[in-house]
């Protein structure tokens, strides 16, 4: 398991790029007129810079991370909307809102986390994100190149493994290899949207 505090601590944080994931903002540029998102969760949030660009436009957000040093050094931007952090465990439900989000925005969370917890996301997702709601992400499908091994984190994943962990409670309603990336990772992400079944 790794120690994203040990991680953060010794400034071994490949993923902090200093701003929004660019397929995030794709995707509320293409999809922003369809959206009904009232509160956004946005696990494995970093130092928030994927939260702060969703609470720009008016939606309440809550960062949610694992590392105490994650969690400080989004709380050292200044606010730009109704965005709040939170330092938690994803799959701890002692902190789970009972009311549930509208929304959630997945980045870093589902390549980062063991492959075998990933059940476990899907049951947190579903638990989480209110029926109607959506969950929206770009997922980092081969971080690894072919023949390497996926020793991760971040971990390979496939859209066929993704359709599976969320279709029994999740409706795929779009999905597309976004545009816009961070350097080196062209074409190996898929931003896809899913609704959250009334089931």
């Amino acid at each position: 398991m790794t120690d994203w505090q040990a991680r953060y601590e010794a400034g071994d944080t490949p993923w902090e790029k200093g701003k929004p994931a660019p397929p995030l903002v794709e995707l509320m540029e293409r999809w922003a007129p369809e959206r009904n998102w009232e509160d956004v969760l946005v696990p494995g949030c970093g130092f928030g810079h994927d939260v702060r660009a969703i609470a720009a436009t008016g939606v309440r957000v809550t960062g949610l991370d694992l590392s105490a040093s994650a969690i400080e050094g989004a709380r050292r931007f200044s606010p730009v909307g109704k965005e709040t952090y939170l330092q938690a465990d994803l799959f701890d439900r002692s902190w789970w809102p009972a009311e549930g989000f509208g929304g959630w925005w997945e980045h870093t969370c589902f390549c980062a986390i063991d492959p075998a917890d990933r059940p476990r996301y899907a049951e947190a997702a579903a638990a989480l994100i209110r029926p109607g709601g959506w969950l929206c992400g770009v997922f980092f499908l081969t971080p690894n190149d072919p023949g390497e091994e996926d020793e991760g984190p971040p971990f390979n994943t496939s859209i066929e493994e993704i359709e599976a962990l969320l279709s029994p409670c999740f409706e795929r309603m779009d999905s597309w290899i976004p545009q816009h990336v961070f350097p080196g990772r062209e074409g190996r992400e898929w931003l896809a949207i899913y609704r959250r079944l009334k089931v």
